[in-house]
Protein backbone atom coordinates (compact mmCIF):
# COMPACT_ATOMS: atom_id res chain seq x y z
CA UNK A 1 0.00 0.00 0.00
CA UNK A 2 1.28 3.44 -0.87
CA UNK A 3 1.36 6.20 1.69
CA UNK A 4 1.79 8.94 -0.90
CA UNK A 5 -1.71 10.48 -0.67
CA UNK A 6 -1.44 10.69 3.12
CA UNK A 7 2.10 12.06 2.85
CA UNK A 8 0.94 14.71 0.37
CA UNK A 9 -1.86 15.74 2.72
CA UNK A 10 0.56 16.03 5.64
CA UNK A 11 2.99 18.07 3.54
CA UNK A 12 0.18 20.47 2.59
CA UNK A 13 -0.84 20.88 6.23
CA UNK A 14 2.82 21.37 7.20
CA UNK A 15 3.19 24.13 4.61
CA UNK A 16 -0.01 25.79 5.85
CA UNK A 17 1.31 25.78 9.41
CA UNK A 18 4.59 27.23 8.16
CA UNK A 19 2.70 30.12 6.55
CA UNK A 20 0.65 30.65 9.71
CA UNK A 21 3.82 30.71 11.80
CA UNK A 22 5.38 33.29 9.49
CA UNK A 23 2.26 35.45 9.61
CA UNK A 24 2.03 35.30 13.40
CA UNK A 25 5.74 35.99 13.77
CA UNK A 26 5.48 39.03 11.51
CA UNK A 27 2.86 40.68 13.72
CA UNK A 28 4.06 43.60 15.86
CA UNK A 29 3.26 41.64 19.04
CA UNK A 30 3.13 37.93 18.17
CA UNK A 31 1.14 35.72 20.51
CA UNK A 32 3.67 33.35 22.07
CA UNK A 33 0.95 30.82 22.94
CA UNK A 34 -0.21 30.67 19.35
CA UNK A 35 3.36 30.37 18.12
CA UNK A 36 4.01 27.49 20.50
CA UNK A 37 0.85 25.65 19.41
CA UNK A 38 1.68 26.10 15.73
CA UNK A 39 5.26 24.91 16.24
CA UNK A 40 4.10 21.84 18.15
CA UNK A 41 1.54 20.97 15.48
CA UNK A 42 4.17 21.40 12.79
CA UNK A 43 6.61 19.16 14.68
CA UNK A 44 3.97 16.44 15.08
CA UNK A 45 3.23 16.52 11.36
CA UNK A 46 6.94 16.29 10.58
CA UNK A 47 7.29 13.26 12.86
CA UNK A 48 4.31 11.57 11.22
CA UNK A 49 5.76 12.26 7.76
CA UNK A 50 9.07 10.74 8.81
CA UNK A 51 7.31 7.61 10.10
CA UNK A 52 5.46 7.21 6.82
CA UNK A 53 8.66 7.64 4.82
CA UNK A 54 10.45 5.07 7.00
CA UNK A 55 7.65 2.50 6.57
CA UNK A 56 7.89 2.42 2.76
Amino acid sequence: MTHQPRLNSLQDRHATLDRQLAAEGARPAPDTGTLAKLKLAKLRLKEEMEKLRASR
